[in-house]
């Protein structure tokens, strides 16, 4: 299973209603999501295990899917050698 990175956006003025449903559709998985509010970003971020970018979303209320994002996420190995798969580019 791969890992993503969910974010779901919403408005200032529909935060309390987006925070309502999220906790209504999954009231076990609503613990998952942290909240960016209390700082004037609105948007839900959650990271998910699931096996595709589809699957991820099923996360998000339908609601909000439309305008939800899933990135998936990959950790990066040190070569061999000591270098870093990306070097930094001057």
């Amino acid at each position: 299973m791969d890992r993503y990175l969910i974010i779901s956006e919403h408005t200032a003025e529909d935060c309390r209603h987006t925070v309502k449903q999220f906790r209504e559709f999954h009231a076990s998985f609503f613990t998952h999501f942290e909240w960016g509010c209390y700082d004037n970003d609105h948007h839900a971020y959650a990271f998910v295990e699931a096996d595709s970018h589809e699957k991820a979303l099923l996360s998000v209320p339908p609601l909000f899917r439309n305008k939800a994002r899933a990135i998936k996420l990959t950790y990066f190995k040190p070569k061999a050698s000591g270098d870093f798969i990306h070097d930094k580019v001057d």
